[in-house]
C-alpha cells in the first residue's frame, strides 16, 4: 500500500470514502438520486412479497444492481469529463456504454420481479 495505512484503519477509512461517493451521487447525480428513491420504496414491496429469503434476496439484488451499475456509468463519465471536454468518439462510445448497462439493468428488475412472482 502506498499510503501505509492498513487494518482497521484502512477499512474506516475505505467506509468513509464509499459513503462520501454516495452522498455526492445522491447530491448531484438526479437518475441515481430517482433511482435511490425508487429503490427505497421497492425494498419494503420486496421484502414483504418475496415468500422466502432466496426471492427477498433475488428482488433486493435486482434493485442493488441498478444502484451498482449506475455508479459505475457515473464513474465512467466523471473520468471521461476529466480527461476533457472536446467531443471524442471513444468518450461518447465509453458513456453510451454505461448508459447501455443502466438500461440493462433497469429491464431486469421487471423481469426478475415478474419471474419471481409469476414465473
Amino acid at each position: 500500500m502506498a499510503d501505509g495505512i492498513k487494518g482497521w484503519a484502512r477499512l474506516i477509512r475505505a467506509t468513509r470514502v464509499s459513503y462520501w461517493g454516495l452522498g455526492w451521487a445522491l447530491r448531484e447525480e438526479e437518475a441515481f438520486r430517482i433511482e435511490a428513491v425508487l429503490a427505497l420504496l421497492l425494498v419494503p414491496v420486496a421484502l414483504w412479497l418475496g415468500d422466502n429469503g432466496v426471492e427477498r434476496a433475488i428482488l433486493l439484488m435486482s434493485l442493488f444492481a441498478v444502484l451498482i451499475v449506475e455508479l459505475l456509468n457515473t464513474a465512467v463519465e466523471v473520468v471521461v469529463d476529466r480527461i476533457g471536454s472536446e467531443r471524442h468518439e471513444l468518450s461518447g462510445r465509453a458513456k453510451d456504454l454505461g448508459s447501455a448497462a443502466v438500461h440493462l439493468s433497469l429491464i431486469q428488475v421487471p423481469v426478475v420481479w415478474a419471474l419471481v412472482f409469476f414465473g
